[in-house]
């Protein structure tokens, strides 16, 4: 589907690692004070003074996490930040600095990894996190990115999955689903293209859909929101598996149930049309779709008024005793037992 309009290509081994290393990363800037050393030494520097540290990596493997026939490079390298970047915020904490490693295979050449770097300086520079390292090899295998990403909060501000207790409101950002649907009309398009390839789709009518799918945004915005109105999560948890997987983390990391109801899921109205338009659910995609890197965190039954009526936040359910266990509570008023059927990396 997307053609290689790239005249020029340059062999990798032209350059060798270090080579490609120092002209992959020539443009990055140095923005945060905590950086005292990036790239081009043994190791980067960095000073956080009394600030706590928080780390979380991420790895994106070729033909499992994404396929290259409809994703763009630079799409890619920037949705690559984003991913890690989620669960940085997801802890509360503000994101300062990455590190980018890449193996790649001799398909590649070097203009294509300048596309994939261009995107993760895009999303760098977007978000104010430095790239500090990495690291280039070979790869037999298609192309496989790792990225770690490194954030800082203050003492006793970090909110982890564990503090969720019954009567708090279980709370969600944004809206769910859009990420799957958008694959789901990708791999579509992708099936025609492969009986014929003179058909160029139209993802029109999918724009938004498509664009949480390929370029996804992380959402930093939540945390200074939070701060600004005074509300300080119990627990919290980014959305990459599917709601269902992350209310079971919450509720198992927490020790409680939860009730969710149907009817307060939000969705926007292009993922309830491609919905109907596949005959699948919207529910299930909102509960299992996965990668919609949203933020989903409980807060006190007190600091509703502080969040009440806010348009990116959503509340969907409230926290319960253990003994009452996880469920849904749909819109004819039933209540069915949550599973996770998320996203999964090792499957059965």
């Amino acid at each position: 589907m997307i053609e290689d309009k790239n005249q020029q290509r340059t062999s990798l081994s032209e350059l060798g690692e270090f080579g490609l290393i120092d002209h992959l990363t020539s443009n990055f800037k140095i923005t945060q004070k905590s950086t005292l050393k990036g790239i081009g030494d043994d190791a980067a520097v960095l000073n956080f003074d009394k600030k706590q540290v928080v780390v979380s990596t991420d790895m994106l493997v070729e033909g499992v996490h994404f396929d290259l026939s409809y994703m763009p490079l630079k799409h890619l390298g920037y949705k690559a930040i984003m991913v890690n970047l989620s669960d940085i915020y997801a802890m509360n904490a503000m994101a300062t600095q990455v590190t980018v490693s890449i193996a790649v295979s001799n398909r590649f050449p070097l203009e294509a990894l300048e596309e994939l770097y261009s995107g993760i300086e895009n999303a760098a520079k977007i978000y104010n996190v430095d790239v500090v390292g990495g690291d280039t090899t070979s790869s037999t295998s298609g192309l496989i990115i790792s990225v770690t990403a490194i954030g800082e909060v203050n003492k006793n501000e970090e909110v982890f999955r564990s503090g969720a207790k019954p009567n708090d409101l279980l709370v969600v950002t944004g809206d769910l689903g859009a990420a799957y649907m958008g694959l789901q009309v990708l791999e579509r398009e992708k099936e025609v293209f492969k009986v014929n390839p003179n058909n160029q789709p139209d993802l029109e009518p999918y724009t938004y859909i498509v664009e949480r799918q390929l370029k996804p945004e992380s959402r930093k915005d939540i945390v200074a929101l939070l701060k600004s109105l005074k509300v300080k999560p119990t627990a919290m948890i980014d959305i990459s598996d599917g709601l269902s997987s992350e209310i079971m983390h919450i509720c198992k990391q927490s020790d409680v149930g939860c009730d969710l109801y149907e009817n307060k899921i939000p969705l926007d109205p292009q993922v309830i049309t491609t919905c109907e338009e596949f005959n699948i659910d919207s529910t299930t995609v909102a509960l299992n779709g996965g990668e919609d890197y949203e933020l989903l965190f409980t807060i006190s039954q007190d600091d509703y008024p502080k969040i009440k009526g806010n348009p990116n936040l959503s509340v969907i359910g409230h926290i319960t005793e253990p003994s009452a266990g996880i469920h849904l509570v749909t819109r004819a008023d039933s209540r069915i037992p949550i599973k996770a059927q998320g996203w999964k990396s090792f499957g059965d």
